[in-house]
Protein backbone atom coordinates (compact mmCIF):
# COMPACT_ATOMS: atom_id res chain seq x y z
CA UNK A 1 0.00 0.00 0.00
CA UNK A 2 1.45 3.70 -0.90
CA UNK A 3 1.50 6.29 1.79
CA UNK A 4 -1.27 8.33 -0.61
CA UNK A 5 -3.79 5.69 -0.24
CA UNK A 6 -4.36 6.11 3.11
CA UNK A 7 -4.82 9.67 3.24
CA UNK A 8 -8.58 11.10 3.21
CA UNK A 9 -9.50 14.30 1.06
CA UNK A 10 -12.80 15.98 0.27
CA UNK A 11 -14.05 13.39 -2.00
CA UNK A 12 -13.99 11.14 1.08
CA UNK A 13 -16.08 13.42 3.10
CA UNK A 14 -19.01 12.14 4.94
CA UNK A 15 -21.27 13.81 7.45
CA UNK A 16 -18.58 14.24 10.16
CA UNK A 17 -16.15 16.78 9.04
CA UNK A 18 -12.45 16.07 9.11
CA UNK A 19 -10.90 18.13 6.49
CA UNK A 20 -8.57 20.56 7.88
CA UNK A 21 -9.38 24.24 7.07
CA UNK A 22 -6.11 26.45 6.87
CA UNK A 23 -6.28 30.48 6.37
CA UNK A 24 -3.49 33.13 6.46
CA UNK A 25 -3.87 35.73 9.25
CA UNK A 26 -1.47 38.15 11.11
CA UNK A 27 -0.36 37.75 14.62
CA UNK A 28 -1.85 40.30 17.04
CA UNK A 29 1.73 40.70 18.28
CA UNK A 30 4.50 42.31 15.77
CA UNK A 31 2.22 41.39 12.97
CA UNK A 32 4.04 38.06 12.69
CA UNK A 33 2.51 35.63 9.72
CA UNK A 34 0.04 33.26 11.08
CA UNK A 35 -1.52 29.66 9.71
CA UNK A 36 -4.78 28.76 11.58
CA UNK A 37 -5.65 24.99 11.14
CA UNK A 38 -9.00 23.87 12.04
CA UNK A 39 -10.71 21.06 11.68
CA UNK A 40 -14.73 21.16 12.06
CA UNK A 41 -14.33 24.71 11.05
CA UNK A 42 -18.05 25.04 9.40
CA UNK A 43 -19.77 22.07 11.42
CA UNK A 44 -17.80 20.36 14.51
CA UNK A 45 -16.45 17.16 14.40
CA UNK A 46 -17.01 14.97 17.58
CA UNK A 47 -14.50 15.79 20.36
CA UNK A 48 -15.46 12.58 22.99
CA UNK A 49 -12.85 9.89 24.41
CA UNK A 50 -14.12 7.93 21.82
CA UNK A 51 -13.67 9.93 18.66
CA UNK A 52 -11.72 13.10 18.59
CA UNK A 53 -8.93 14.71 16.68
CA UNK A 54 -5.37 13.36 18.35
CA UNK A 55 -2.97 15.67 16.40
CA UNK A 56 -3.03 18.44 13.66
CA UNK A 57 0.63 18.69 11.53
CA UNK A 58 1.37 21.34 8.81
CA UNK A 59 3.90 21.36 6.67
CA UNK A 60 5.58 23.86 3.84
CA UNK A 61 6.48 23.50 0.72
CA UNK A 62 9.43 26.03 -0.45
CA UNK A 63 9.38 28.02 -3.72
CA UNK A 64 12.76 27.84 -4.99
CA UNK A 65 13.43 23.87 -4.98
CA UNK A 66 10.16 21.97 -3.69
CA UNK A 67 11.49 21.36 -0.36
CA UNK A 68 9.51 20.01 2.67
CA UNK A 69 9.52 21.36 5.74
CA UNK A 70 7.72 20.06 9.03
CA UNK A 71 6.37 23.50 10.76
CA UNK A 72 5.06 21.49 13.51
CA UNK A 73 2.35 19.69 15.08
CA UNK A 74 -0.30 20.15 17.47
CA UNK A 75 -1.58 17.23 19.94
CA UNK A 76 -5.37 17.75 20.66
CA UNK A 77 -7.09 16.20 23.92
CA UNK A 78 -10.32 14.80 23.58
CA UNK A 79 -13.52 16.90 25.40
CA UNK A 80 -10.84 19.10 27.30
CA UNK A 81 -9.62 20.69 23.44
CA UNK A 82 -10.70 21.78 20.39
CA UNK A 83 -9.12 20.80 17.33
CA UNK A 84 -7.44 23.89 16.59
CA UNK A 85 -4.10 25.10 15.93
CA UNK A 86 -1.52 28.08 15.27
CA UNK A 87 1.48 28.33 13.68
CA UNK A 88 3.79 31.18 13.37
CA UNK A 89 5.33 31.10 10.15
CA UNK A 90 9.12 33.27 9.67
CA UNK A 91 9.57 33.74 6.20
CA UNK A 92 5.87 33.12 4.56
CA UNK A 93 7.13 34.45 1.09
CA UNK A 94 9.85 31.37 0.81
CA UNK A 95 6.68 29.07 0.74
CA UNK A 96 4.51 28.00 -2.28
CA UNK A 97 1.95 25.71 -0.93
CA UNK A 98 0.86 24.44 2.85
CA UNK A 99 -0.29 20.90 3.49
CA UNK A 100 -2.34 20.13 6.60
CA UNK A 101 -3.13 16.43 8.12
CA UNK A 102 -5.37 15.92 10.44
CA UNK A 103 -5.80 12.44 12.64
CA UNK A 104 -9.32 11.35 13.72
CA UNK A 105 -9.05 7.90 16.21
CA UNK A 106 -11.93 6.72 14.38
CA UNK A 107 -12.18 7.63 10.39
CA UNK A 108 -7.64 7.70 9.77
CA UNK A 109 -5.54 10.84 8.19
CA UNK A 110 -7.26 13.95 6.28
CA UNK A 111 -5.81 16.62 4.56
CA UNK A 112 -5.88 19.58 2.46
CA UNK A 113 -3.72 21.72 0.90
CA UNK A 114 -3.29 25.79 0.49
CA UNK A 115 -1.81 27.29 -2.54
CA UNK A 116 -0.51 30.96 -2.16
Amino acid sequence: MNFTEIIKTEKDEGKEKHIPHMEIAKGHKEGKDIIRVAVGHETPHPNTIDHHIAWIELYGIKKDNDQVINIGRAACSPVYSNPNARFQINGIDDFKTFHALAYCNIHGLWSSSLER
